[in-house]
């Protein structure tokens, strides 16, 4: 059995029996591989990108993974295809250097906004690339806050979903804020809701959401609950324009509430959100750092936090064949 030491406690330097960790981090999730490589006292292994004059993309593994237990740690937020078609090529070199396991770590699905069929004549997209990524032969696939959770189904590989909630309850439950209601923009994210709240012992309060078409304008028809002289914490999967916590946020305000945080676990920010979400009445908006690129810069109200941690855990608990349960118990 391979007793390479790499991740290891420093007080009792105690070697690693299920043998050698390599993690390796993707060129959209650079930030994050190193911070979780941090948390785990392990060095982020070697490899390069190259991305060619025509856009084609080239990876390469510049450490020997023969045996060893891989990680990737490769988002597919801006550029979406690049960054997608990127993983497959890290997930097919690791498999083709004898690897002996290769987790795919998405911190930032993408395509998971795809996952149904509800109107004629389109794709499930985040079928086809559960598709793609098994094809590629991940052994299995660790994520965090998919837009729905079923899409877990989607893959004959194990998936490890992760929930960045326990981070943002933490942060808070430290500002200590009175009077907090949180608020749901639609009932889709309303079991998420009802957990938040009831870790930080809060009501809850649902917006009636509708949206018309595809450019990412949502109109808030009516809020079911009561926020007037209350703060609101609104809590989403994740936010493109910034346009539906917005008009959450107007929405409260409009019915006499304080003060409106938000928290989201995806900070996509499309190219104009920055000066919309400055404009707006949101006090303050925190979400994770799964995504890194960043059209513009972002407004002083925007206060990122790391869930690095979480996916260290994660990682070690899989490398260990432990229970990734444990994560979840709130």
């Amino acid at each position: 059995m391979d007793k390479s030491l790499i991740c290891y406690d420093d007080a009792t330097k105690r070697t690693d029996p299920y043998g050698e960790l390599k993690i390796f981090g993707g060129s959209a999730s650079g930030n994050l591989a190193g911070a979780i490589c941090g948390h785990l006292g392990a060095d982020l292994a070697r490899s390069e990108t190259k991305v060619f004059s025509e856009g084609n993309v080239f990876v390469r593994v510049l450490e020997n993974v023969r045996g060893r237990d891989v990680f990737v740690i490769q988002g597919t937020d801006h550029p979406v295809n690049d960054n997608f078609m990127e993983l497959l090529f890290w997930i097919d070199a690791f498999k083709r250097a004898s690897a002996t396991q290769v987790t795919a770590v998405i911190p930032f699905f993408s395509y998971a906004k795809g996952d149904k069929k509800d109107e004629p004549r389109v794709s499930i997209r985040a079928r086809v690339c559960a598709d793609c990524i098994e094809a590629a032969g991940a052994d299995r696939v660790l994520t965090m806050d998919l837009h729905s959770p079923q899409i877990q189904g989607f893959f004959k590989i194990p998936v490890d979903h992760l929930y960045a909630m326990p981070v943002l309850v933490d942060y808070f439950r430290e500002k200590e804020i009175p009077d907090l209601v949180v608020a749901s923009p639609d009932v889709g994210f309303g079991k998420q809701a009802y957990k938040f709240a009831e870790m930080i012992q809060s009501p809850v309060v649902f917006g009636n959401k509708v949206r018309r078409g595809h450019d990412e304008h949502a109109e808030m028809l009516d809020i079911v609950g009561d926020v007037r002289g209350k703060n609101v914490l609104i809590v989403d999967d994740f936010t493109i324009s910034g346009g539906t916590l917005i008009e959450m946020a107007v929405a409260c305000k409009e019915r006499g509430c304080k003060d409106v945080y938000a928290c989201v676990s995806h900070g996509v920010f499309s190219p104009g959100s920055a000066a919309k979400i400055a404009r707006s009445p949101i006090k303050e908006l925190v979400f994770t750092d799964t995504i890194e690129h960043r059209f513009e810069p972002l407004p002083p109200c925007c206060k990122v936090v790391s869930v690095a941690s979480l996916f260290a855990d994660a990682i070690m608990s899989i490398h260990r064949r432990e229970s990734v349960s444990r994560l979840f118990n709130y």
